[in-house]
């Protein structure tokens, strides 16, 4: 099944159209990524709720079409 990388990285920045999104495929199998975040939206949010925002985006494709996302996130410097 699993998801392109093309669509994560849409889907992602539908939700933080500021964002600097970074995708990387961890397994060569479009099922395990890994995603660096760097949006202005994320200021004054706990690191939970950055990640929490950024799943949310993905509306409910954690553990369907994507399996795994190493997620990292950041406020611009």
């Amino acid at each position: 099944m699993g998801m392109r990388e093309d669509d994560l990285r849409a889907m992602i920045a539908a939700a933080f159209p500021d964002a600097e999104v970074t995708i990387r495929d961890l397994a060569g199998d479009n099922d395990h990524y890994a995603a660096h975040v760097v949006s202005e939206s994320f200021r004054g949010m706990t690191r939970v709720a950055q990640h929490k925002a950024v799943y949310a985006a993905l509306g409910g494709r954690m553990g369907g079409e994507l399996h795994a996302l190493q997620l990292t996130t950041a406020i611009p410097s």
